[in-house]
C-alpha cells in the first residue's frame, strides 16, 4: 500500500509526520484502538449501544489478472478519511467520534487531526449529534473523553497559529479520564451518560 503524495494547505498543518497506529503503552502492548474495538464489541454484546469502526478508504490503482479466479492488487493507496473513526447509535441518539493517541507526556499534538475530520465533527454536534474526542497519552498510561465543543477552542487557536498542541493540563481541565478495565475495556460511555445525558453538553 502506498499513501498519497502531497501535503495539506499551511493553514490546517495536518500533515502526520511519523505517526504509526501501533503505538504500545504500558505493559500490555495494547493500542487504543484495539481496546476501543473490544469495548465496542462489549457494548453491542450486553445491547448497550451499536457503535464501529469506519474502515479507511482505499483507491485501487493496478490489478493483475494472471487468470479469472486469481485477481492480485499490485498497487492501492490509503485515501484520507473524510470523517471520524468511529460512529453509531447509543440511547437513540447518533454517536460520532475521533481516537487519536500519542507517545508525548506533555502535549496532544494538534497536527495528528485533519481539518475535515473537525469540520465533520462539528457540523454531527450541530444537527444534535453526540461528539468528542478519545485522547490517549500512552506513555503516561491516561485516556481522555473531550468533547468536540471544548476541542474546537483549541482548533480555533491552532488555526490562529496561536498553539500547535493542546497541553496535558489543559486536556485534563477539558477533558474526562476514562478509566480501564476488563468488560468493558474503556467504558466511553460512562462518561457520555455524565456529559451529555446527565449534564445535558450537547
Amino acid at each position: 500500500m502506498k499513501y498519497p503524495k502531497g501535503v495539506k494547505p499551511r493553514q490546517y498543518r495536518n500533515v502526520r509526520q511519523g505517526s504509526g497506529r501501533k503505538v504500545k503503552y504500558g505493559q500490555r502492548g495494547m493500542t487504543l484502538e484495539k481496546d476501543l474495538d473490544i469495548t465496542n464489541d462489549h457494548y453491542l454484546k450486553i445491547s448497550r449501544a451499536v457503535i464501529h469502526k469506519k474502515p479507511t478508504p482505499v483507491q485501487i490503482v493496478n490489478v493483475d489478472y494472471p487468470s479469472r479466479n486469481r485477481a492480485k492488487i499490485d498497487e492501492a493507496y490509503f485515501k484520507t478519511p473524510s470523517t471520524s473513526d468511529y460512529n453509531g447509535i447509543y440511547k437513540g441518539r447518533y454517536i460520532d467520534f475521533e481516537a487519536k493517541e500519542t507517545k508525548n507526556k506533555t502535549r496532544f499534538p494538534l497536527i495528528n487531526i485533519h481539518a475535515h475530520q473537525v469540520d465533520h465533527m462539528i457540523q454531527c454536534r450541530a444537527h444534535g449529534g453526540i461528539v468528542f474526542l478519545i485522547i490517549r497519552f500512552s506513555t503516561l498510561d491516561e485516556t481522555y473523553l473531550m468533547p468536540i465543543g471544548k476541542f474546537h477552542v483549541h482548533w480555533e487557536r491552532f488555526l490562529n497559529d496561536e498553539k500547535m498542541s493542546i497541553s496535558i493540563e489543559d486536556v485534563r481541565t477539558d477533558s474526562h479520564l476514562l478509566k480501564e478495565g476488563l468488560n468493558p475495556r474503556i467504558d466511553y460511555l460512562k462518561a457520555v451518560d455524565e456529559i451529555y445525558f446527565r449534564n445535558g453538553e450537547f
